[in-house]
């Protein structure tokens, strides 16, 4: 059978979400065989969500929709989200949240599991036919799939479903579950856990096993009877926390007389709405269920019970038989202390208060337990004098205690060693793999990733990186990571020479090579060495002709890593700078462009050639710019051309003109 669910939104003129079901603290509980239909979005959200995606794309709750559940069976999970209009975007982003804040979405990306934020419209969700367990914003041109891969779900974790309507519009859509081996159908039957008569004898609390709709309670009290030893009768009911959620497992009945001691029963019945109560999966309460209760005098209420722990937490919940004063819990948890495997301290207490009083206390550790063990809570004297205190005023006796477990916790905890090489670094990781771990996934910031349990990588970036471990052993999971400070002993050898010297020229050769090098072998080829950083100045002789030689230099640093380099120079028998008589520019290789010979040491220099009407047909400043005897590639005639160098000599100083005829013959 498939239930469906309509709700109806009304338009919100602020940025931030009021509604019900629009927070994660208020978000709809979900059952797997509830349709859902929203037929209008209020249109509200402007706090950023985390996500997985590295796209500098902001990514806000905008006119959201939040649904809990939890898994009871383990397996994948499959939903459909359509549009009431099928042009609409809707995003969705799933979170883990057991035990931890529902709030936390909004700063831990750890929490994320699976999430679709493509800007494609139409019918969005996770199915069989998705690709990527994220696909994050695009432009809809770009036709990026709108359904994710099914994630996987692990029974007994409770999940937060995040619905988005993109588009600013307050079109509605359904939500429905299908297609997944989880199941989020809780197989428990309601039933009425307990039930006890508060101090004066005027109310009833009665707790039940599991939540319940609160639509599904009669405001008069009427989905009960009470029997006992004197005539009474129920005139009014309050679903505990029913103003800012949908549905309660605590309910507060009033009675028309007070109760006299003695033994009592409360009785499930059909309401004056027709029903008994109901739960998120539509069961009912069974008619003529009871519980019994004895009403005496009033005394101290003991510990009750510890919600169970669930992999890794950094708050525990106590569980009280009836409401405990809040007035007498002591804000930072001096109240309670916790021995065990591992040492746990107690940062703050609160209680879920209503009317000043609370039947569970909620303890926020200074840090995570991750040690398995059991653990032991104990009760003691606060800072504010006193232990707890009940809604009838008694003392609970200083003392008392209760034990927990904590199992299948696993951490990510994990070790690194650098291994400094001279062209690249390997970083050894390791994980012990405790409690049964068998999934890992790092990831370095540098782009490296592994699903090894002790992976190895090499590379050649350097300098602070950061190490990201996720690890899981099918129950529980945890990440952690780790920066570390990759040295760089990479060498590169080099050279500062010229390319061309006259002979018997004084010649400067530089190291030029990175600066962690600390010995240096030169060999200038000319007969010459050196292990200075910087070689005395050389020279070169003359042979008649141009030489070439090789400079070669060898670096090391104090991690015995090297490196080597050769540099050519070229040696000109005699520098004299001139300009040809004559060229030949027909192509054979030989004389083939004019330009100053040997004009290695003119700076300054303009060269320009003249027509034989004194117009200017070539000039550069650049005297290995040649001129091939063409204008704007027109052949010129043969013929004489004249021609003026001028230039500065670097060895003199002095400004030098020459002037003269050279003829182009073809």
């Amino acid at each position: 059978m498939i239930c469906l669910l309509i709700f109806e939104a009304l338009p919100s003129s602020g940025q931030f979400c009021t509604t019900l079901g629009q927070n994660p603290t208020t978000a709809f509980p979900v059952c797997g065989k509830t349709v859902f239909q929203q037929n209008s979005v209020a249109i509200c959200g402007t706090r950023t969500l985390p996500t997985l995606c590295n796209d500098n794309t902001p990514y806000t709750d905008k006119n959201p929709y939040w649904y809990k559940f939890t898994c009871y069976t383990a397996g994948k999970l499959g939903f459909l989200i359509t549009p009431t209009d099928l042009t609409d975007d809707y995003d969705w982003q799933l979170f883990d949240v057991t035990g931890v804040d529902e709030m936390d979405v909004y700063t831990n990306k750890n929490l994320i599991i699976s999430a679709n934020w493509s800007g494609s419209s139409g019918t969005t969700g996770a199915s069989s036919g998705g690709k990527n367990p994220f696909e994050c914003s695009s432009d809809p041109a770009w036709n990026i799939p709108t359904f994710s891969t099914m994630p996987d779900l692990i029974a007994g974790h409770n999940y937060l479903l995040m619905v988005s309507h993109y588009t600013n519009t307050q079109s509605g859509y359904t939500l429905s579950f299908q297609g997944g081996s989880a199941s989020i159908i809780n197989p428990l039957a309601p039933t009425i856990q307990n039930a006890y008569a508060v101090c004066d004898g005027t109310e009833m609390v009665i707790t039940l096993n599991k939540k319940m709709k609160c639509s599904s309670l009669a405001a008069d009290g009427s989905d009960f009877s009470v029997a006992g030893p004197f005539a009474n009768a129920f005139n009014a009911a309050i679903g505990k926390g029913c103003a800012v959620s949908f549905d309660f497992d605590t309910v507060m009945l009033k009675l028309n007389n007070v109760l006299s001691p003695g033994l009592y029963s409360v009785i499930a019945k059909n309401g004056i709405d027709g029903n008994t109560l109901i739960d998120n999966c539509d069961n009912q309460l069974a008619l003529g269920l009871k519980k019994d209760l004895l009403f005496t005098a009033s005394v101290p209420t003991p510990m009750d019970s510890i919600s169970p722990v669930i992999c890794i937490q950094d708050s525990l919940h106590l569980i009280f038989s009836k409401p405990m004063s809040c007035a007498s819990i002591a804000p930072d948890g001096s109240d309670f202390s916790i021995t065990g495997p591992s040492n746990v301290q107690i940062k703050s207490a609160t209680g879920l208060c209503n009317n000043g009083i609370s039947s569970t206390i909620h303890l926020v550790l200074q840090k995570p337990i991750k040690t398995n063990g059991i653990y032991t809570l104990k009760l003691g004297i606060g800072t504010d004098g006193n232990s707890l205190i009940d809604e009838c005023g008694q003392i609970t006796a200083a003392g008392s205690s209760l034990n927990f477990s904590i199992q299948n916790v696993v951490t990510a905890d994990f070790n690194a060693t650098i291994k400094a090489g001279c062209k690249k670094d390997t970083i050894l990781l390791s994980h012990n793999g405790n409690n049964a771990a068998n999934s890992w996934k790092w990831q370095l910031d540098n782009g490296l990733s592994s699903n090894l349990q002790n992976p190895l990588f090499t590379t050649n970036l350097f300098g602070k990186t950061n190490i990201l471990l996720e690890t899981s052993n099918g129950i529980c999971k945890d990440s952690t990571s780790m920066e570390l400070d990759l040295p760089d002993w990479t060498l590169k050898a080099g050279i500062n020479i010229p390319d061309t010297v006259c002979s018997k020229d004084t010649v400067q050769i530089l190291d030029a090579s990175t600066a962690n090098a600390i010995t240096w072998k030169w060999d200038l080829g000319n007969g010459q060495s050196s292990t200075l950083q910087n070689p005395p100045s050389t020279s070169y002789l003359p042979s008649g002709r141009q030489t070439q030689f090789f400079v070669r230099l060898q670096i090391s640093n104090g991690f015995n890593c090297t490196d080597t380099i050769s540099k050519r120079i070229f040696v000109l028998p005699n520098c004299y700078i001139d300009i040809p008589s004559g060229f030949t520019p027909n192509g054979d290789g030989l004389n083939d462009f004019l330009y100053p010979l040997n004009a290695f040491k003119a700076v300054d220099l303009i060269f320009r050639i003249y027509n034989r009407f004194g117009q200017v047909i070539f000039e550069t400043r650049d005297w290995k710019k040649k001129w091939d005897g063409r204008i704007n590639g027109m052949l010129q005639p043969s013929g004489t051309y004249v021609y003026l160098l001028e230039y500065t000599h670097k060895d003199t100083g002095k400004r030098q003109v020459l002037k003269g005829t050279t003829v182009l013959i073809r």
